[in-house]
């Protein structure tokens, strides 16, 4: 039935008073009783529709809940290939502000200090400051894709033409560029035993078997067994020089010995992040090899002697054709224009760099002595921070004693070394800080 406005059933016939006004109903000088009849019942079930729809209240409908991991019948894991499942993630240092606010009330007058990712502790150039003030009011456009400046600076710095230089977020985008560019699923990659992780991490993010060369005594680099390990299937061989997270290095001879003995076409890259601080008679340029063998990358970066480890960029030297098939793989715009122009005005900045060596030197001495003194071994190290071992201690237990005292170090059971833990040399008093509290927690203060 069809309602119309105040209660009127539509189609039911309309009578009009002698004013014209409709009335609903027959004028009274015609009565009809059947018609009549008809209407009240009409009208009857009108009320009654009418009442109905006010009254009445529509079930509620339960809204349909989002599926959760708990009730999803395929799991994410289920998504993602073996080679990611089997990964596992890097674990950078504390921040120093998540320390601060884990102590709370508990924090050290003193405050936090990170000792831990090996960090310039003097900062970044004043040049290097003063090119990111300049940048900052363009930063609403896109950085120099090809890096044209930075790698013009680089090429005249190292001697090395422009198509030399490959740029990254970081050396570490070049590396995992390397992987991904020159080694397929099947293939292989090789490094020392407990080196830096992300070469295993980026090995196995592409699917490529990974083999852990065993080291000599004193975590010296094995150079036969690193070729002799070399297989058909071998695409790279990493070496770290200085090594992290050990801090030892190979020599001129033992590095031309390995780049003149891997077959022609294994990549040798070098990773050269701590070059700068090398300070033995007998350390080398790899530069200086490129003649030795064509396929030698060498891995710097802007993170460590020159302080720009927050911007992120590194660099690469390679054979021109190297560089071109790494141009094909990254992204576009991978280095920002703050970090390019940063990089360009710490390459510049020789008395930055002086004062940073010197600073290292003055508190590398002052932490060897300090665990000398305390009778805790030490590798001896030819960057800014130190590898020592806590045992029989736990190096965990140890960490966690001295992150409760707000001194952040670098835990190395992700190494296999359970018992080690790394540190980084800093300024005076933060030297002085550490060895006080590390005596305090092993019991020798």
């Amino acid at each position: 039935m069809l309602l119309g406005k105040k209660g009127g059933v539509l189609g039911a016939p309309l009578f009009f008073d002698a004013g014209q006004q409709p009335t609903g109903r027959a004028p009274p000088s015609k009565p009809c009783l059947c018609r009549l009849k008809r209407d009240r019942r009409s009208a009857k079930l009108a009320r009654e529709s009418m009442d109905a729809m006010r009254t009445e209240t529509l079930p509620a409908v339960e809204p349909t809940p989002a599926p959760t991991g708990a009730s999803m019948k395929l799991r994410i894991e289920d998504l993602v290939g073996a080679e990611i499942r089997g990964i596992s993630p890097y674990e950078p240092g504390k921040p120093s502000e998540e320390v601060e606010r884990e102590l709370g009330p508990m924090l050290p007058a003193g405050g936090v200090i990170k000792l831990a990712s090996n960090e310039n502790p003097l900062g970044p150039s004043p040049r290097a400051l003063e090119a990111v003030r300049r940048m900052l009011t363009e930063i609403h456009r896109y950085p120099d894709g090809g890096g044209f400046y930075l790698r013009r600076a680089l090429a005249d710095r190292l001697g090395v033409s422009v198509d030399e230089i490959a740029i990254g977020n970081g050396s570490n985008e070049i590396l995992d560029l390397l992987v991904r560019t020159f080694a397929s699923p099947g293939d292989e990659v090789i490094a020392p035993a407990r080196s830096f992780v992300c070469y295993r991490l980026s090995a196995q993010a592409r699917g490529l078997d990974f083999r852990d060369v065993p080291r000599g005594p004193g975590f010296a680099y094995d150079m036969d067994a690193l070729v002799d390990a070399v297989g058909p299937r071998t695409r790279i061989v990493f070496i770290a020089n200085p090594d992290n997270p050990t801090g030892i290095y190979a020599s001129g001879d033992a590095l031309r010995r390995l780049a003149r003995r891997l077959p022609e076409r294994v990549i040798l890259a070098v990773d050269e992040a701590y070059f700068e601080y090398a300070s033995a008679p007998d350390f080398p340029d790899t530069l200086r090899l490129r003649g030795e063998r064509a396929l030698l990358v060498t891995l710097r970066t802007f993170s460590k002697i020159h302080g720009l480890a927050g911007l992120r960029c590194g660099y690469a030297v390679a054979p021109t054709e190297v560089v071109a098939f790494l141009d094909r793989v990254r992204n576009p715009f991978n280095v920002s224009a703050v970090a390019q122009a940063a990089a360009v005005a710490a390459l510049s900045d020789e008395d930055h760099v002086a004062r940073s060596l010197e600073a290292n030197r003055v508190g590398m001495a002052q932490l060897t002595g300090g665990l000398a003194a305390f009778g805790i071994p030490f590798v001896p190290s030819q960057t800014n921070f130190l590898l020592f071992d806590v045992g029989p201690r736990d190096g965990r237990k140890v960490f966690l004693d001295l992150l409760a005292r707000g001194v952040i170090v670098r835990p190395m059971g992700g190494y296999a070394l359970p018992h080690h833990l790394r540190v980084t040399v800093v300024t005076h008093e933060e030297n002085r800080r550490f060895l006080g509290a590390l005596g305090t927690v092993l019991g020798l203060g």
